[in-house]
């Protein structure tokens, strides 16, 4: 079979799952959530909704429409992601993930590809997109009009172990990186995989130092507590954490404990709240898988059983997946322990299967807002936990790598073997 027909079928088939999934979740008779007030559309208009982390473009890659020829992302894309929702939620930055299975092969390669995605997502629709590669550029696109668009790296294998390609990729546009994903790396312990450095080898910490000296800001979501702990030791800039909760309300090795929260004063850090379910709501998935393992022996037709998952999925009522008042718990706890200057929002939209009630896709954000007012939130800190605090971050990374840049030389990728017709 020709490849390309090969594709063509793998799409389709891939559409129509998806389709039949998210079709069924449309249909489910849910919750039905009162209208978010005008009052609370007002503020969160007015400030700058800045999310730390959406899977997009790995969605459309495993999609398989890298072309974009067959999602249209001004109308409606499959997923929790497109243009007309984005503009409802009042979106206005979006570091977009490009992110890689820390298992894949040609991860480098990969993660180009994706930076690729990102730029000719943004070319394509440039009436609404607009590339950032600064805090100025951010705010110069939401001034005239459109969402700003960044690029944050989700897993350091990308880098192959090498400065040059860092900053091949600082120069490609990227503005984060996620040290690790889940798996261990040979100068990074991952939350989710065993301890092998008690955090950062000697090469990973040069690897934070030259992200500093770039302006790269450092990203300890997915990353051991022992390598937040050492980030934050040897880091000279803002360090964010794009798509983290709290560990102290839901334990998962994913979140940030509260240590490294109290650190975060003196670094100027932020931790970006994620939506999954499984990282705000404690047992979240032990739970939700029992609840789909009972509903499929009640239902042997594989059909039958998506039908039922996604009217169960609809109905459940926050216990599993947790609401917009979970996420905000999460919030007000950050904002106690480490202060309002150090929390914002990452949802982790289109790389997560579960997420709250009341926020079923970018749309939704203004629930947030309106919790947050609900709760006591001036309006001020409101448009801090938005997006203030990461453009201040961001801000501040930069001026900390102008600075060494004036003091401090490239690190420098020692040579690995011999090179050709060397004696």
């Amino acid at each position: 079979m020709m490849p390309q027909v090969k594709a063509i079928r793998y799409y389709a088939a891939t559409i129509v799952a998806t389709a039949t999934v998210w079709g069924a979740v449309a249909a489910a008779e849910g919750p039905k959530l009162p209208p978010v007030s005008e009052h609370a559309r007002a503020v969160h208009a007015a400030g700058m909704l800045f999310d730390g982390h959406n899977d997009y473009p790995w969605k459309v890659r495993d999609l398989g429409d890298l072309g974009m020829e067959r999602i249209d992302f001004a109308k409606s894309a499959p997923g929790q992601t497109d243009l007309p929702r984005l503009r409802a939620g009042g979106l206005k930055a979006q570091f977009w993930s490009v992110y890689i299975p820390s298992a894949h092969p040609n991860p480098t390669r990969t993660v180009v590809e994706q930076i690729d995605f990102v730029h000719r997502l943004v070319e394509k629709y440039p009436d609404d997109l607009q590339l950032a590669l600064s805090a100025d550029d951010v705010e110069a696109a939401v001034k005239a009009g459109k969402i700003a668009s960044l690029i944050g790296i989700e897993g350091g294998v990308a880098i192959d172990d090498s400065f040059a390609e860092l900053r091949a990729f600082y120069r490609l546009g990227a503005r984060y990186m996620t040290l690790t994903h889940n798996k261990t790396l040979d100068w990074a312990d991952a939350a989710n995989d065993e301890a092998k450095h008690g955090g950062l080898t000697g090469f990973g910490e040069r690897v934070v130092a030259e992200m500093n000296r770039l302006g790269m800001l450092v990203d300890i979501s997915h990353v051991s507590a022992g390598t937040m702990d050492d980030v934050l030791r040897v880091s000279k800039a803002p360090v964010i954490a794009s798509h983290s909760s709290a560990f102290a309300l839901c334990p998962v090795p994913r979140n940030v404990p509260d240590d490294v929260l109290t650190r975060l004063k003196d670094n100027g850090g932020v931790v970006m709240v994620n939506f999954y379910s499984s990282f705000i709501v404690p047992d979240s998935r032990a739970k939700a898988d029992a609840a789909k393992a009972e509903i499929r022996k009640a239902h042997p037709d594989r059909a039958e059983a998506r039908k039922a998952i996604a009217q169960w999925y609809a109905n459940e009522p926050g216990a599993i997946r947790g609401t917009v008042a979970t996420v905000v718990d999460h919030i007000d706890h950050i904002v106690k322990v480490a202060g309002i200057d150090h929390v914002g929002v990452g949802s982790d939209f289109d790389g997560i299967d579960s997420w709250p009630v009341g926020l079923e896709d970018v749309s939704d954000y203004p629930r947030i807002t309106e919790e947050l007012l609900r709760r006591g939130y001036s309006e001020t800190d409101v448009h801090k936990v938005l997006g203030g605090n990461a453009l201040r971050a961001l801000r501040e990374a930069e001026a900390v790598a102008r600075k060494l840049q004036a003091e401090t030389r490239p690190q420098i990728d020692e040579i690995r073997g011999g090179r050709k017709g060397e004696d």
